[in-house]
């Protein structure tokens, strides 16, 4: 079954691999200073705009025109201590309410490489893609297993961190309220979530990710996720595996407006997910997936979808990228597959 070969083939790599991938927000990270003195504050206005069409093969061969996310914010440096950073997202179809909403707002402690501190809202620090910024993914969607399992995927708290892109080993530890954006904590309990990643070789990197928490009150969460990124010349190759437990909150929501499921007391899913840099600015990539949203129950929850796309990268700030969704029912087959085309401009 190709859901146990996924899950063998991302265990062995595991054991060789790891990512540095800690994006906290939408952005990647701040480049470094070209001096160790800041003597006034800084300050840089950053965002993007992904405008897309949609087209659903089914009966009514549904499309749209929208906006995959608009965000802008601001980002810098207090003093040699202290940064911020601050977004906000403009586009109504992942807000869900029609109005603009706060995004992530933190204030850092970055003294220390090896000892940060945030404070604020952000991204819960849990998963490979989930920790990729947005205008950096491969695909237009993240996998299901993202958006479903990593929910909600930001939230306000507190993280410690250490490490950066030029560092062997990262970590990320965080104690957040587990309700997420835009509402007050529905209980007394805290989450506890932590990634680590370690490069063994310049060309693998593997990490781990766990989180264990109440989402309502009185019944726990536990998740467990394993991901590697394996990378030769102009070819990569990335996977996760996410694994989890307990109670869910259901009004907390997906990845990017999208809606969840309903999840049974165990769920798991992953992807392999495969690109090719070529010389004409052409990115090719193969994507296969699998979700189940209730391990007890045979066939009922369980899909698999693989994506078949490119990016044409017509510089550093505008990329155009293609992806057609095919969606492999188990039980009941459905006509469903979906095709997808976004621009992304960053400024």
């Amino acid at each position: 079954m190709m859901k146990n070969k996924i899950l063998i083939l991302i265990s062995l790599v595991f054991l060789f691999t790891s990512s540095n991938l800690f994006s906290q927000g939408c952005e990647g990270d701040e480049p470094e200073a070209k001096n160790d003195s800041i003597t006034k504050p800084t300050i840089k206005i950053f965002g993007y705009l992904q405008p897309e069409f949609d087209y659903t093969f089914n009966d009514e061969n549904e499309s749209e025109f929208k906006f995959k996310r608009a965000r802008i914010g601001v980002r810098g440096k207090v003093n040699n201590d202290f940064s911020y950073y601050f977004t906000l997202e403009t586009s109504p179809f992942v807000s869900g309410t029609g109005s603009v909403v706060l995004l992530d707002a933190f204030v850092t402690y970055d003294k220390y490489t090896w000892a940060k501190a945030s404070l604020g809202s952000f991204k819960q620090p849990f998963g490979l893609e989930v920790s990729t910024p947005c205008h950096g993914l491969s695909t237009i969607d993240r996998a299901i297993v993202s958006n479903q399992l990593i929910a909600p995927q930001r939230d306000y708290g507190l993280m410690i961190l250490g490490g950066n892109k030029y560092t062997k080993f990262n970590y990320s530890i965080a104690l957040m309220n587990g309700s997420g954006l835009h509402v007050s904590d529905n209980n007394s309990q805290k989450d506890f979530i932590g990634r680590l990643t370690y490069k063994a070789f310049d060309f693998l990197t593997v990490g781990g990710s766990f989180r264990y928490g109440y989402p309502n009150n009185d019944e726990s969460r536990t998740s467990y996720g394993a991901e590697f990124v394996a990378t030769y010349d102009k070819f990569k190759l990335q996977g996760e595996y996410i694994y989890d437990e307990g109670d869910f909150n259901r009004a907390a929501g997906g990845g990017c407006g999208d809606a969840l499921v309903e999840l049974g007391e165990k769920r798991d899913g992953g992807y392999i997910m495969a690109t090719y840099d070529t010389k004409w600015n052409i990115q090719p990539v193969f994507k296969y997936e699998f979700f189940d949203s209730n391990i007890d129950v045979k066939k009922v929850g369980y899909q698999e979808m693989m994506t078949i796309g490119a990016s044409y990268f017509h510089n550093d700030r505008v990329r155009l990228q293609i992806n057609y969704q095919a969606h492999i029912e188990t039980d009941i087959n459905i006509d469903n597959d979906v095709f997808l085309a976004q621009v992304q401009v960053r400024f």
